[in-house]
């Protein structure tokens, strides 16, 4: 949610319907034929690419993208469980450079879902099985160390809500990861950076590896915008995610160590009865 891209598509040929999370809209991208932004209440949510599924436009979906590309081998099958759905733009990534992976999707909107799957189908032979619950609900559902790769891209009025936010909800995407899997987070803050450094402050107290991916002038609290974390139980690759990052069209920093603790400027670790949903996108901010 709430991607950059260079260019914003124009409106006309667009599709739009009530879904379950508001007025979707499917608007052609102007540049390329089979390309579509998917937009809920106005705020960006995916950009999908049918001719080219590798093609990610919005830039935390690159940077979700180089975690695809660094989790295994290339090519490597792998399960990955995305809790958010949109348009289903990292589902098709990872079918795409890793056939034969098992994936499962929890988007609790079927109404968007099928909005999705019947204007912009699946490739064929994509194993996604995408299932209308919330995240907690399918995390509940999910094989204990079942997952390779969780991503978090939840969100709710264009907010995470709290109940993703927490340690609680840690714990549960724990249980479900395998050993040597990781975990990725995309969520959305401004200035002050509560949101953000609570969100680091969180992560740090259930995993002993963390970095953060964001816009420079995002981490200085200069404008809103798109943080991505992963997190693991081990070493993570932060010199190529670094060398991924800078070199991306929007060019990232990449927090980790000493560097994102001190970050978190001492945030409270998040729990389920202190959590709270990320803040509202500044009005504007989209057009």
């Amino acid at each position: 949610m709430a991607g950059r891209r260079a260019r914003r598509s124009a409106d006309r040929g667009q599709v739009t319907e009530t879904v379950d999370g508001g007025e979707a809209r499917l608007v052609p991208d102007p540049d390329r034929e089979d390309a579509w932004e998917l937009l809920i209440d106005g705020a960006p949510q995916s950009h999908v690419d049918l001719a080219d599924p590798t093609r990610l436009a919005f830039e935390y979906q690159r940077r979700l993208g180089h975690l695809v590309d660094l989790l295994a081998p290339p090519g490597r099958p792998v399960r990955v469980l995305h809790l958010g759905g949109g348009a289903l733009t990292l589902a098709r990534y990872v079918a795409a450079t890793r056939p034969r992976s098992g994936q499962q999707v929890a988007e609790p909107d079927a109404r968007l879902t099928a909005l999705v799957r019947g204007r912009l189908p699946l490739p064929d032979g994509a194993r996604v099985r995408v299932r209308a619950l919330d995240a907690r609900e399918a995390l509940a559902r999910v094989p204990e160390g079942w997952a390779d790769l969780v991503i978090t891209d939840v969100f709710a009025d264009a907010r995470t809500p709290a109940h993703c936010a927490s340690v609680e909800f840690l714990d549960a995407v724990r249980t479900v990861l395998a050993a040597g899997g990781w975990y990725a987070l995309n969520c959305t803050d401004g200035p002050p950076l509560a949101h953000l450094r609570g969100q680091a402050a969180t992560l740090l107290a259930r995993f002993p590896e963390v970095c953060l991916m964001a816009e420079p002038a995002v981490l200085r609290g200069r404008r809103f915008g798109n943080g991505v974390f992963c997190a693991a139980d081990h070493p993570l690759p932060v010199a190529e995610l670094t060398r991924r990052s800078a070199g991306d069209p929007y060019p990232a920093r990449l927090l980790t160590g000493r560097e994102l603790v001190d970050f978190t400027g001492g945030a409270a670790v998040a729990t389920d009865a202190t959590a709270r949903p990320s803040p509202p996108p500044p009005d504007g901010v989209f057009r």
